[in-house]
């Protein structure tokens, strides 16, 4: 008996410790290794892929955060990157394509 209860006490305190580690605030490191992550992944892809093109736009997304000091929402956004290339939410019908306006053009109707 005291033995089940050390052991249910001890799965408890492991469990409570394990919960705590991840309700840490990330840091400027654990952003930079979500981004780098995202990356790679990303890299994997063709250039015209809108998978890629999304991930990308996620990536950039990331480093503006980190560069406000918003570490959460840089690895919030790196892991969206990261979902958009191994699930792939977006996809085009053969023979479209994205059509991706500069700043300066206007769309025409």
């Amino acid at each position: 008996m005291f033995r089940l209860l050390s052991l249910i006490i001890t799965a408890l305190a492991l469990s409570i410790g394990s919960a705590s580690a991840h309700d840490e605030e990330p840091t400027k490191e654990s952003c930079d290794a979500a981004v780098a992550e995202a990356r790679a992944l990303a890299a994997g892809l063709p250039a015209d892929d809108v998978a890629r093109y999304f991930a990308e736009r996620h990536i950039q997304q990331a480093l503006v955060e980190a560069g406000n000091g918003e570490f959460d929402d840089c690895v919030e956004k790196a892991e969206q990157a990261v979902f958009e290339v191994r699930e792939r939410p977006h996809s085009l019908k053969p023979g479209e394509r994205l059509n991706i306006l500069r700043a300066d053009e206007i769309p025409s109707r």
